[in-house]
């Protein structure tokens, strides 16, 4: 699994913890494709937001890619930056660590919203 699978199934899983399906059985649930056109967009805003709160620490997870991975338990160093900028197909230098972190941190919020995220506009922009 790679980071970017990671971050979804962290946002998404904790989407669907706080928000018990009552239209189908678990066993039914559990087989079901994570993003499907007949289920709710999950409010990447609202996850985040109530995982900030337990942080413990302030995070801009809003716009910086090392305080989203970290505010997901997952690993911010350079190397795992590198890894997902080249799974999310970065075609930039990723020696220049400062732009490499902001395509990063909206191309990750792009992804979401791809894959079922109801992410803020101005957060993919």
């Amino acid at each position: 699994m790679g980071l970017f699978s990671t971050i979804m199934s962290k946002i998404f899983g904790h989407a669907e913890a706080a928000t018990p399906s009552t239209t189908a059985a678990p066993a039914e649930a559990a087989a079901a494709p994570a993003a499907t056109p007949a289920a709710a967009p999950v409010d990447v805003d609202a996850v985040l937001s109530g995982l900030a709160a337990n942080a413990g620490q302030p995070l801009n997870y809003k716009t910086s890619i090392v305080d989203l991975l970290k505010l997901l338990g997952l690993d911010s160093s350079l190397q795992s930056r590198k890894e997902l900028a080249g799974e999310l197909h970065y075609s930039g230098s990723t020696d220049d660590t400062a732009t490499m972190n902001v395509w990063l941190i909206k191309q990750v919020y792009a992804e979401l919203a791809k894959n079922g995220g109801k992410v803020p506009a101005d957060w993919t922009h």
